[in-house]
C-alpha cells in the first residue's frame, strides 16, 4: 500500500477534512485528519494496521510491547499490537502528564514500539516516550499512520509512518487571510469548541 492508497482510505472514511481547524497542539491548519473515523471500521483499521505491522517486520524491528498515548493512539496501538502478536497498553494523562494506570507496567529493557495515530508536532509522542523511558523501557521505534509534519517532528525515536503529509500549521496570531475568514473548529478528542 503506497502513500496515496493510505490517503484514499482516509478520504473514503470522510476523515481527510479541509477548512479551518484548531489542532490539539493549539496550532491552526486548513487540513484535519480525523483518524477515529478511519479506525471505527474494523476492516479498514485491520488493513492499515496490518500494512504498518508488515513495515515494522520488514525493517527488522523486534518489538515486545506496543505503548500508545491516550486518546488518539489507543485503537491504533491495540490493533498494531494484535497484528504483531504482542501486548498493547496505553498511557493517559494524570494531572497533565502521561502515566501508566490500570495495572499496566513496562518491563525493564522491553523493546517498545510507541504507536500514535497522527503525528503533528510530536508532543504527545515525546511525552509518551518519556513515560516509557521512566519505566526503563527501550523505545526501538515510533510509529504513526500519518506523519503530517512532513517528517520534521522530532519525537525522540526513529519514526515509521504509512504516509507523510506536509500539512501547514499556523500559530493563532499568524493565520493567513483565507483562514481568518473561516471560523475555526476543533474536531479532535479535546473538544469541539473554537
Amino acid at each position: 500500500m503506497d502513500q496515496e492508497q493510505v490517503l484514499d482510505e482516509f478520504r473514503a472514511a470522510g476523515a481527510l477534512l479541509e477548512g479551518h481547524f484548531k489542532l490539539s497542539s493549539g496550532l491552526h491548519s486548513p487540513v484535519y485528519l480525523q483518524c477515529a473515523k478511519v479506525l471505527m471500521d474494523p476492516k479498514r483499521a485491520g488493513k492499515l494496521c496490518g500494512v504498518f505491522a508488515d513495515k515494522i517486520r520488514e525493517q527488522g524491528i523486534e518489538v515486545d510491547l506496543v505503548v500508545s498515548p491516550a486518546m488518539g493512539g489507543v485503537i491504533v496501538g491495540y490493533e498494531v499490537a494484535r497484528q504483531l502478536g504482542v501486548p498493547g497498553i496505553f498511557t493517559e494523562r494524570v494531572e497533565g502528564e502521561f502515566a501508566l494506570r490500570r495495572g499496566f507496567e513496562i518491563p525493564e529493557g522491553a523493546k517498545i514500539l510507541m504507536m500514535e495515530d497522527i503525528i503533528t508536532t510530536g508532543l504527545s509522542s515525546r511525552e509518551c516516550i518519556k513515560t516509557i523511558n521512566d519505566w526503563g523501557g527501550n523505545v526501538v521505534a515510533a510509529g504513526c499512520l500519518i506523519n503530517r509534519s512532513g517528517g520534521r517532528a522530532e519525537v525522540g525515536a526513529p519514526v515509521t509512518a504509512l504516509a507523510t503529509l506536509d500539512a501547514p500549521t499556523y500559530e493563532p496570531d499568524a493565520l493567513p487571510e483565507h483562514l481568518k475568514a473561516i471560523p475555526a473548529i476543533k474536531p479532535g478528542s479535546r473538544g469541539l469548541k473554537s
